[in-house]
Order: C-alpha cells, then structure tokens, then sequence
C-alpha cells in the first residue's frame, strides 16, 4: 500500500509542475496582410490565450520571411513567435482554434523544455601527435 501512496504522489507532482509550464506558440500568416489585418489577428491570439486561461510572456516579430518550401502558393510568410505560460492540455485547443482562421497558414506549439537550454561541452581536440599514427 505504501508503494501505492508514493506513485499517487509522484503524478501529482508532474501534474503540478505542467499545470504551468512554458510554451513557444509559433505562427505563420499570409505575408500580404495591412497592419489592421495583422492587428486583427494577433488580437485572435491573444484572445485565444486568454481564453484557455494562459499568459502571454513575450512576443518575437520576425516580420516577412522566405519559407522553405511554398505554402498555399505562398514563398514568404509574416512571423509571429510567442512565448506563453500554459496549463494542461490547453495548447491543444489554441492550436486548433488558431488553424480555423483564414489568414493562418501554420501553427506551431512546442512545450520549452529545460535541458535543450544547457550548452553541451565541446569534446576536447586530440593532438595531432595522437590523432596520425607513426610510422
């Protein structure tokens, strides 16, 4: 019974720890947008957030980019990058009601995650001395 007791402990902790968790909310509307129509629509987003009772952060305005490949016939999309605070399976539904607009072409929702923050130690050099073999 005690083990029991320790693993109902265990998924409260996890589900408090995601009850406000970060999020980036990438957004990419059609380039041809005024700035009324762009106003218009970031307010849908934030309005989106708001309604699934997050936070928006911070918000990243990279303007009209070259797309990889064309969409919707499309070369350049308008960048919009948020940073939001989130809980449970909230992202979902923001995700899904942001696709429904028109002026969307794609929505991207990533959770951050700690450990891609960390910088990872260049592996030290060999020196050439070891690196070739003597002859």
């Amino acid at each position: 019974m005690v083990n029991t007791e320790s693993a109902n402990t265990e998924s409260v902790n996890t589900e408090s720890t995601e009850s406000n968790a970060q999020y980036d909310l990438n957004v990419i509307l059609e380039p041809h947008l005024d700035e009324t129509q762009l106003q218009t629509e970031k307010d849908a987003i934030q309005a989106q957030v708001e309604r699934a009772s997050g936070e928006i952060v911070a918000l990243d305005e990279w303007g009209n980019r070259r797309l990889a490949y064309p969409i919707r016939k499309h070369n350049e999309g308008y960048y919009l990058i948020y940073r939001l605070q989130l809980s449970g399976t909230t992202p979902k539904t923001i995700e899904a009601a942001l696709r429904q607009r028109d002026n969307v072409m794609r929505v991207l929702v990533v959770k951050d995650r700690p450990e891609w923050k960390t910088k990872k130690e260049p592996k030290p050099a060999k020196p050439q001395a070891e690196a070739e073999p003597s002859a």
